[in-house]
């Protein structure tokens, strides 16, 4: 998934986690992804830029699509960071430029590696199911393998913890000793979470890693207090454990965490970068691909298949503020 707006704000991640726990809400804002659908945006926020190497979520849905063309996001670019597919409900057809082509369903995993350099579509298949809903994440790659070639993987087998009314399914990283098949670049968990009507349980936690989760569905109560659907709950670090207790029938969540990420990073539209530069140079590559002037070996490449134009890269803002900054740096008046 992408980021297509077309003035998008620059955005500027770090490492400096909170010392100790805390119990932080954001509140989602609502954006417009492509022609058709609206996504909420949990991260990046103004002082709270990533949790581990998570730098990027937005969630969307459950849209009734069953008489519209749902997802259409045409071909655009990446580097530097992985994007995690998720869906709760539908199914999302994936094209990009190192020739993968799959459809990716609820509960099954779509982890793209940009690297060096990717394209990529998303569509709703044709047919398609009724409804809608997911999650659209992304990772930040570390310095030495920000550069690596890309690729795509799916998978459908990923590894579910359960206990006294508790599901959790592991699709990136670890969590309470399961491993997700899908290949990581930094120490990280990606969980999806569901307790029944009156499950009490503690998810076990890394200290040393910073964790966050969101509500998908219901109204659970985490860390002691109850979270309404589509809120992101910061827990920072220093917990061994967090409680879940179940607030209705079926409640649903996400948890992402991992190693604070202490590189500095630049993220303007779907590029992440360490400097100015290096984003205006990706834009520029982009920008002469399309316009069928780049190098005879492109960076970002085609994407076979997709019907349609790519999508031109925003203009960039002005000079001076793509710069690296802290991850809970306060924008200036």
């Amino acid at each position: 998934m992408s980021d297509v707006a077309s003035d998008p704000t620059v955005q500027v991640c770090a490492g400096d986690p909170e010392a100790g726990p805390v119990r932080e809400v954001i509140d989602a804002t609502t954006v417009r992804l492509g022609e058709h659908t609206d996504v909420q945006r949990l991260l990046p926020r103004l002082g709270r830029r990533m949790v581990g190497a998570w730098c990027f979520v937005d969630t969307y849905g459950p849209d009734d699509i069953a008489d519209e063309p749902g997802m259409q996001v045409a071909p655009h670019p990446h580097t530097g960071l992985q994007t995690v597919s998720w869906l709760v409900d539908g199914e999302v057809h994936h094209r990009d430029s190192v020739g993968s082509d799959q459809v990716v369903r609820a509960g099954e995993l779509g982890l793209m590696t940009a690297g060096h350099g990717i394209a990529h579509s998303e569509q709703s298949p044709d047919p398609h199911s009724p409804l809608l809903q997911g999650a659209q994440l992304w990772v930040a790659l570390p310095e030495a393998e920000r550069d690596i070639e890309p690729r795509f993987e799916h998978h459908t087998d990923l590894p579910v913890v359960t206990d006294r009314g508790l599901s959790a399914t592991v699709l990136l990283g670890e969590f309470a000793g399961a491993v997700s098949p899908g290949r990581t670049h930094s120490p990280l968990a990606g969980v999806d979470v569901s307790v029944s009507r009156g499950a009490d349980v503690l998810l076990p936690l890394q200290r040393d890693w910073e964790y966050a989760v969101l509500t998908v569905s219901g109204h659970p109560d985490v860390a002691d207090g109850e979270l309404d659907p589509g809120a992101l709950l910061y827990l920072g670090c220093g917990r061994d454990e967090v409680r879940l207790r179940a607030g209705s029938d079926h409640d649903r969540l996400l948890l992402i965490g991992g190693a604070p990420f202490d590189e500095k990073i630049v993220m303007f539209w779907n590029f992440i970068g360490r400097s100015s530069r290096e984003i205006e140079s990706f834009r520029e590559q982009w920008q002469d691909e399309i316009a069928g002037s780049g190098p005879g070996t492109p960076r970002f490449g085609a994407v076979p298949g997709y019907e349609g134009d790519p999508l031109p890269s925003p203009e960039l803002p002005a000079a001076g503020r793509l710069r690296p900054r802290g991850r809970v740096e306060r924008r200036r008046s």
